[in-house]
Order: structure tokens, then C-alpha cells, then sequence
């Protein structure tokens, strides 16, 4: 089992993630985005492997 590692908004930027948060909850929402994950009333987060995923498919897409 790997270990999961989940990430905050500010290291999604860092990761080149720099979409609005309603333009993320409508991606994650259609199912094409990783969903986040509630940690609590204000803090959300999103497991890493998936979003690593997410990315090396949008890469993948155009042919690189």
C-alpha cells in the first residue's frame, strides 16, 4: 500500500495549478479533476498521486 500524501491549494499552485477555485470544483464536479478532500469546515486538500496523474494525462493528451 502506498502512503497517501495529500497537498493544499498553495502546492497545487507550485505544481502549475493555477485554475480558480469554481473552475476546479466544476472540473472536479464533471469528473475530471481529482475531488479534494474535506479535512475540515475551511481546510481542503487533494492526494498528490492523483493530481501527479491528472497532469501526466493533460500531457500525455498533447502528444508530449
Amino acid at each position: 500500500m502506498t502512503k497517501l500524501r495529500l497537498i493544499n491549494r498553495k502546492q497545487l499552485k507550485e505544481k502549475g495549478i493555477t485554475f480558480s477555485n469554481p473552475y476546479l470544483m466544476e472540473l472536479e464536479n464533471k469528473g475530471e479533476f481529482p475531488k479534494r478532500i474535506r479535512q475540515g469546515k475551511r481546510f481542503v486538500s487533494w492526494d498528490e498521486g492523483e493530481v501527479d496523474a491528472f497532469l501526466e494525462g493533460r500531457k500525455a493528451a498533447r502528444g508530449a
